[in-house]
């Protein structure tokens, strides 16, 4: 356990301000920049305080080699990772929170384990446990975004009751170490809570991924503040409480756009039937579909229009792109909105920080229940590489995995323009009925060379 000085706890306080400060910036997208650089600063406070107040620490050296090879690696996933792979950036970096967490809550378990007292030693289990199902349940949550293995939920029969056993039994084992300490018990329950963390996410479907990142994150931030209570450490125990109590307020608005409870939406695919084929495959049922050119004249004599990104937009990296022909179309006295549904992308706010990256005013992205009753008067939706969040089997599709999840109401439009490469389903992995209906028209190709020629059309008129 650290002791800090009087002076260090101050300065401590300082840092934990700024992570307030900075959580309420992230709240907005006006403010989330300056959010972002407040947190920075609060963590920037914090590491130099840790170095001046433990200037004669042992192994001090050890702490700067770990700092150094963080730095290094943050400084070049925020330079080069794309804003496609941001959302298996942040779980990976979500595992590697709850990852440390568990192993200092170890560490120090193993030096002074059978001297904590009662309450410590219940928030060193308690560490050891959330921290571990954080650890894997991340990493599997990268596989599954990176498409490493199958986006679909992994069911097997006796599964939910192969789950519970080894909860029970991850529990059991943290209640062995709190009764009676031992180095052999701590073991145990980091290897059953490693075990749990995996089999809690694979029956998880791709479309409720994003839950999943929120989740895992209100369990790493949870994990961090039980570990700042062990070691005595008041920044990470103010620190983890924020990004716990924010996480699960997360989760739970997430679950709700879904249509379900976190209960449901973690574990339902246990209780789901597998869906019907419903006929022909999608790649051999006609389609309308139409040139670039076809679309900027459509788009050109319309008064309103609603983009609707997705994944695609991310994959495409065409935001600039959707951004000038949307700046085209409002110079032409048409008027322009963005559909933004809770769960668009890989990640919760995936497409408002996709968007801001190409400078789309803020007053132009709209909330799904804000776009919603506004899509019965566009004359066209234009729906860029986004598929599960219009998807209308959510609404009438009991069998299928997005069942009862809110989806944008792009069917409502007058016309939709839909691009898409190909006629795959979504990440759902479910097909989409909008695309074969007579309101629509297909736009196939890579998203930010379709729309550059959208872009030329219409400017050509």
């Amino acid at each position: 356990m650290i002791n800090n000085p009087v002076w260090a706890q101050v300065v401590y306080l300082v840092a934990a301000i700024a992570f307030i400060l900075s959580l309420k910036g992230l709240s907005g997208p006006k403010t989330a920049r300056m959010g972002s650089r407040v947190g920075a600063l609060g963590a920037f406070i914090a590491i130099v305080t840790l170095f001046a107040a433990n200037i004669h620490l042992k192994h001090l050296w050890l702490i700067v080699i770990a700092l150094a090879i963080g730095t290094i690696g943050g400084y070049f996933a925020a330079v080069r990772v794309k804003m496609t792979q941001m959302p298996q950036l942040v779980a990976l970096f979500n595992g590697a929170g709850g990852g440390t967490a568990m192993l200092v809550a170890s560490i120090e378990f193993l030096q002074n384990g059978q001297h904590e007292t009662k309450f410590a030693l219940a928030a060193t289990v308690f560490t050891v446990l959330i921290g571990s199902v954080s650890f894997t349940g991340s990493i599997v949550t990268f596989l599954k975004l990176q498409e490493l293995m199958t986006t679909k939920p992994i069911v097997y029969p006796g599964g939910k009751y192969t789950l519970v056993v080894i909860a029970a039994a991850a529990l059991a084992a943290a209640a062995w170490v709190f009764a009676s300490p031992s180095n052999t018990g701590l073991i145990v329950t980091v290897a059953l809570s490693l075990i749990l963390g995996v089999m809690v996410v694979l029956p998880v479907g791709g479309a409720d991924v994003p839950i999943v990142i929120s989740l895992l994150n209100a369990f790493t931030g949870l994990s961090v503040a039980a570990s700042g209570y062990v070691i005595g450490n008041v920044l990470l125990l103010v620190a983890g409480t924020l990004v716990g109590a924010s996480g699960t307020i997360l989760t739970m608005d997430m679950a709700k756009a879904m249509g379900r409870s976190v209960l449901n939406t973690m574990f339902g695919a246990f209780n789901r039937t597998a869906a019907a084929s419903g006929g022909a495959a999608a790649e051999d049922r006609p389609v309308r579909s139409a040139g670039p050119a076809d679309i900027g004249v459509m788009l050109a004599y319309a008064q309103k229009v609603i983009f609707v990104p997705g994944y695609g937009l991310a994959v495409a990296q065409a935001q600039n792109t959707l951004r000038e022909l949307a700046d085209q179309l409002t110079s032409r006295g048409i008027e322009v909105a963005y559909a933004i549904h809770p769960v668009a992308g890989r990640m919760p706010g995936h497409m408002n920080v996709l968007l801001a990256e190409a400078d789309v005013p803020y007053d132009q992205l709209l909330e799904m229940d804000e776009i919603n009753p506004q899509f019965r008067d566009a004359d066209v939706a234009v729906i860029v590489g986004a598929n599960d969040v219009v998807n209308p089997a959510a609404r009438t599709d009991t069998s299928s995995p997005i069942y009862g999840m809110p989806i944008l109401n792009a069917d409502e439009s007058q016309q939709i323009v839909f691009l898409k490469r190909s006629m795959r389903p979504g990440f759902a992995g479910v097909d989409n009925e909008l695309m074969f209906s007579e309101k629509t028209t297909m736009l196939f190709g890579d998203a930010k060379d379709t729309l550059t020629k959208v872009v030329a059309s219409v400017k050509a008129m």
